[in-house]
């Protein structure tokens, strides 16, 4: 018996951009195209981005091949979509020359992204995040991924973005329920990593509901480093990045028992609660802890409740099907206190015995 030894480098370091402003859109595009000089770009956008002009306002009079989302949302994100775009770009004959313009939410940059990391075996991808959603979170840190029938984002990949252009502005064509509800995202950085956050955003809540443009800027970047610091210790969720997972185990159950009726942002709320509920259960946290972060997000206009047509068991089987799941069952990522999350023997997430998680789900109707 022959055995070879077959040794891979590692890859070497990468570094991008994030760019924060407001207005700086339509000025975009001459930009990219010299940033990228000989190199094919293809933009992937969906309907909603194209009724609020944004494509437009993107590319102004220049002809530029795309694939437009329809209908946009969850309901697009699985892996036909992803055929899609990759079969429209072969037939534009497009190689591994070629760049993906991610122009919209997370769902949008999830897929973009995705298909970049496998079209001929990766090529670039640009985000231009438009929602609350993926300006604070999806855009940066390069997870991407589809949901198949069962679960959210079965398939995925690691592909980190060339650059992030974020311009706030775009967040004033959202309608208020998906402008509030990615909002959650915000709050959960506070609470896993900054407690002087967390307290700005309760004292902003009436700005943030104004959409006010200074406001604004200023909890991007506040959100993109935070994303950032984590992303950099660790890039491909080893240990540490899980704690961006806060709320999501059982917030991810409840949107897809909810068949993507209830939004992401809302879902991670409702996440969030049942957390602080299980923190308090194991005695690391307490009622206070929950009541605070049920007033903010009631201050928001976002749910704190499971609805009650969901029914509990396929929420357990859903948190089962988790996609970090080991043998049937996820860690959970919980608080220390607020600004902390909580840090046991080098691990960032903890076990949580399945029958605390469905006292806490009980409680959460």
């Amino acid at each position: 018996m022959t055995q070879i030894k077959v040794n891979i480098p590692a890859k070497p370091a990468q570094a991008y951009t994030i760019t924060i402003g407001s207005g700086q859109l339509a000025d975009l595009w001459p930009e990219l195209t010299e940033r990228y000089a000989g190199k094919s770009m293809f933009i992937v956008t969906d309907a909603n981005l194209v009724k609020a002009g944004h494509l437009e306002k993107l590319t102004g009079t220049n002809e530029v091949q795309s694939c437009v989302i329809d209908p946009p949302g969850e309901k697009s994100k699985h892996i036909q979509t992803v055929v899609n775009i990759i079969e429209a770009m072969e037939k534009e004959f497009m190689g591994r020359d070629s760049v993906i313009v991610a122009l919209g939410g997370g769902t949008v940059g999830d897929i973009a992204g995705f298909a970049a990391a496998i079209f001929k075996r990766g090529v670039d991808v640009v985000q231009i995040p438009t929602t609350t959603v993926a300006q604070a979170d999806s855009s940066v840190g390069g997870k991407t991924g589809v949901d198949s029938t069962l679960s959210k984002n079965a398939f995925g990949a690691f592909w980190q973005p060339t650059e992030v252009c974020i311009d706030v502005e775009t967040l004033k064509t959202l309608d208020d329920r998906e402008y509030l509800a990615g909002l959650a995202e915000s709050i959960k950085h506070g609470l896993i990593a900054d407690a002087d956050y967390f307290e700005f955003l309760e004292q902003h809540i009436t700005e943030l509901r104004a959409k006010d443009t200074a406001t604004l800027e200023q909890i991007a970047e506040r959100n993109c480093r935070i994303k950032a610091a984590v992303v950099e210790e660790d890039p491909t969720e080893k240990n540490k990045r899980r704690i961006l997972n806060y709320g999501h185990t059982i917030g991810h159950a409840v949107e897809s028992a909810s068949n993507y009726e209830l939004l992401h942002g809302e879902c991670v709320g409702i996440g969030m609660v049942g957390a602080a509920m299980i923190e308090a259960k194991m005695g690391i946290g307490d009622k206070g802890r929950v009541a605070k972060i049920e007033y903010i997000l009631t201050r928001l206009g976002l749910p704190v409740s499971i609805p009650a047509e969901l029914d509990k068991d396929q929420l357990i089987d859903i948190i089962r099907r988790d996609k970090k799941a080991v043998a049937g069952w996820p860690k959970f990522v919980l608080l220390d206190q607020i600004g902390t999350a909580l840090c046991k023997n080098n691990q960032w997430a903890h076990d949580v015995p399945p029958e605390i998680v469905e006292q806490t789900l009980t409680e959460m109707y």
